[in-house]
């Protein structure tokens, strides 16, 4: 048998089944073996954990906007897949707004690729858009190998990706669903907030009154019945209602194809303790109430929310309008690409869930939901991509010391459990980043 390229061996290797220690074998960027700890094994080379050390599957992290090619100043692909290798992020899906032209037909996606490949030190994908008027383009680019397609249900935020309406929606349902594409839905209902009080000023509670839950439990019942009727796929992006949470259950029972996902930031801030004027704490659906919080993490444990991502939204700091604590025109969105895995980690293990649980949401979970069947694992054949993480270590997050190209995130100042120490891509510390295909990851 030829020589395996690497050995890592590690007391704790965590898999989503649980941990146990093991020697990992790696031969042409692929895991070739998972051996006893003081197996013997022949390899070029061979790294030995540390005691206070695991060995992770690399997260795969499947919201993601990098706002590149056209909203550079915000992020861009170069900053994006360092923030993420820096995080333990091995595989990001690149979300279709922010950047223009947004990725909403074949010659915006090529763009993307061309942007993205001399770039990229992770791998990446890229989600397609559906938006009025290119219903004939979502099988081209589904064709092309996108992993799904993104929607709104308001206003997105910038105007070239404008939202879909009740009409539109079902009609992009019913086309997906004649080649079993994925919607994945910004869960907010137009009509709902239209008529809450707008946002003015520095009041947090004002902010979270002009997205009231009800917006989110309306569009999610709405985007179930749609399913229902369909037999599209959906998922649900970003949910930081608790109420929507047995919906979600009832439809999963009724064999309804959905699935749901939450970000750090609702796992781990309450509403009561963001201060008037910080807008970086404004994301949109919003940060709500300790009491919802708990429950989303109860929505993990019953496994009616599957995943957890970043929803890594950067801006410039100006456009935070951090001058003014203005809620109402600063950029909604959070930037924690290189903080998800601490940030999950930290109040995870409080709440009695485990490592194994943290990487089922958001190595394998992920994974599972974008089809890619080599990562998010450590398995025999599964790439070699890889973290080594000091889950015991804490830190102070600076701003300033992140790779995301703004220095400007909630988590600033905040104690954190967690160190990622190592990254592995493909079985290497310095891989250059792979354009992914639905589809095609082997």
């Amino acid at each position: 048998m030829t020589a395996l390229d690497l050995v890592i061996r590690a007391r704790r290797v965590v898999r989503a089944t649980g941990e146990q220690p093991g020697s990992i074998g790696i031969r042409d960027g692929r895991i070739a073996v998972i051996a006893p700890y003081d197996t013997e094994l022949a390899a070029a080379s061979e790294v030995v954990l540390a005691d206070d050390e695991v060995l992770l599957p690399g997260l795969v992290d499947s919201h993601v906007h990098v706002n590149d090619p056209g909203r550079t100043a915000w992020e861009g692909f170069t900053s994006a897949t360092r923030a993420a290798a820096a995080g333990g992020v091995t595989t990001i899906i690149d979300m279709p707004l922010n950047s223009i032209p947004p990725t909403c037909d074949v010659p915006a996606l090529t763009l993307k690729r061309e942007t993205a490949a001399p770039q990229a030190v992770v791998d990446v994908g890229f989600w397609g858009g559906a938006i009025p008027g290119n219903l004939s383009d979502l099988r081209p680019l589904h064709e092309a190998g996108v992993f799904g397609f993104k929607c709104f249900l308001l206003h997105s935020g910038v105007d070239e990706f404008p939202a879909l309406d009740a009409v539109q929606l079902e009609a992009a349902m019913r086309e997906l669903s004649t080649f079993d594409g994925l919607l994945i839905v910004h869960a907010e209902d137009a009509h709902s907030i239209d008529h809450a009080p707008p946002p003015r000023g520095a009041s947090y509670q004002g902010f979270l009154h002009s997205r009231p839950r009800s917006a989110e439990n309306q569009a999610v019942a709405q985007v179930i019945d749609l399913a229902r009727r369909t037999g599209c796929r959906v998922h649900i992006l970003h949910v930081s209602s608790a109420e929507v949470l047995p919906l979600i259950a009832a439809a999963k029972a009724d064999g309804i194809r959905i699935t749901a996902e939450t970000c750090p930031h609702y796992l781990t801030f309450a509403a009561e303790d963001i201060p008037d004027g910080a807008t970086q704490y404004k994301c949109c659906p919003p940060i709500r109430e300790a009491a919802n919080r708990d429950l989303l993490w109860e929505g993990l444990r019953a496994g009616t929310i599957d995943l957890v991502v970043s929803d890594h939204s950067p801006s410039t700091i100006e456009l935070k309008n951090l001058d003014t604590g203005d809620f109402g025109t600063a950029w909604g969105g959070i930037a924690s690409l290189q903080l998800g895995l601490p940030a999950v980690w930290t109040e995870a293990r409080h709440r009695g869930f485990t490592l194994a649980d943290v990487i089922r949401w958001m190595s394998l979970a992920p994974a599972i939901q974008t089809g890619l069947t080599t990562k998010g694992r450590i398995e025999v054949g599964a790439d070699a991509d890889l973290c080594v993480f000091a889950p015991d270590q804490s830190f102070v997050v600076d701003a300033h010391q992140l790779e995301h190209k703004n220095p400007i995130t909630p988590y600033d100042g905040r104690t954190l459990y967690g160190v990622v120490r190592r990254t592995w891509l493909r079985g290497t510390s310095d891989a250059t980043g792979r354009l992914l295909t639905r589809g095609e990851d082997r």
